[in-house]
């Protein structure tokens, strides 16, 4: 659960069902718009975009949808103008959450994160009070099957920095410019590439070994996952996997 843990593989192998939904659909879109205006539209040029045209390839978004969410984030063609917001955020127990989430009206956004978390044993934070507890990686899922060491080699030797197995995949952490480089090597050496993106992880996972509160901080999570203008959330909780199977059953 801290960043990149068993229960987000779990939820993983449901996203290609979940991303029919339009609301899915638009938190890919979204993130195509804000990394192409940020960075320009050329994804040869942009890797953040490269890798949330991809992510939105890999759940079949139509590449037109694709196409006009790059050239609105880009000034070609006028739409709503989002911009990005981070919560920082305490949850049940204690544990430190990282709201990432995309907006064209934070005024709305702001309010109904904070009723959300107040509903689900959460409060708002002031900024930097959990975010030193973060930072950013790039993480690629790979898919499981494959020898972990040669895998290992491959990730050493494109720039990578670690392997976790985790269930049937594979997470790849990199630094976050070496992203790219690793995916491309890894796909070059014949790995299947499940997701890649860069996002928060936690520098220092907390314990919770307890059914009832790991159960409270996943129902959190899973709560600011579903608000339409969330992108990704993580959490310092490191919870053991026969726990994260209980629960998910």
């Amino acid at each position: 659960m801290s960043g990149h843990s068993k229960w987000a593989n779990i939820k993983h192998r449901k996203a290609a069902q979940d991303a029919k939904r339009g609301a899915a659909f638009q938190r890919l879109l979204r993130a195509i718009i804000i990394a192409a205006k940020e960075g320009g539209g050329d994804p040869a040029m942009n890797m953040r975009l490269k890798t949330a045209i991809e992510r939105a390839k890999a759940v079949s978004v139509p590449s037109d949808n694709i196409d006009r969410a790059i050239k609105r984030g880009t000034g070609e063609i006028e739409g709503a103008v989002y911009e990005e917001v981070v919560y920082e955020v305490y949850g049940p127990g204690g544990v430190a959450l990282i709201v990432e989430a995309t907006t064209d009206n934070k005024n709305r956004t702001t309010p109904e994160i904070r009723a959300l978390l107040t509903r689900n044993g959460g409060t708002l934070g002031e900024g930097g009070s959990v975010a030193w507890n973060f930072e950013r990686r790039g993480l690629i899922t790979v898919e499981g099957g494959v020898d972990p060491d040669e895998l290992l080699l491959s990730v050493a030797e494109a720039g990578g920095d670690d392997v976790e197995e985790d269930g049937e995949s594979f997470t790849v952490t990199t630094a976050p410019a070496e992203l790219d480089g690793v995916l491309e090597a890894l796909k070059k050496a014949g790995y299947v590439v499940v997701d890649s993106e860069v996002r928060f992880v936690a520098k220092t996972p907390v314990d919770v070994n307890a059914k009832d509160m790991a159960g409270k901080i996943l129902k959190l999570v899973d709560a600011l996952e579903e608000h339409d203008d969330v992108q990704s959330v993580a959490c310092n909780a490191d919870i053991p996997d026969d726990i994260l199977e209980a629960l998910a059953d």
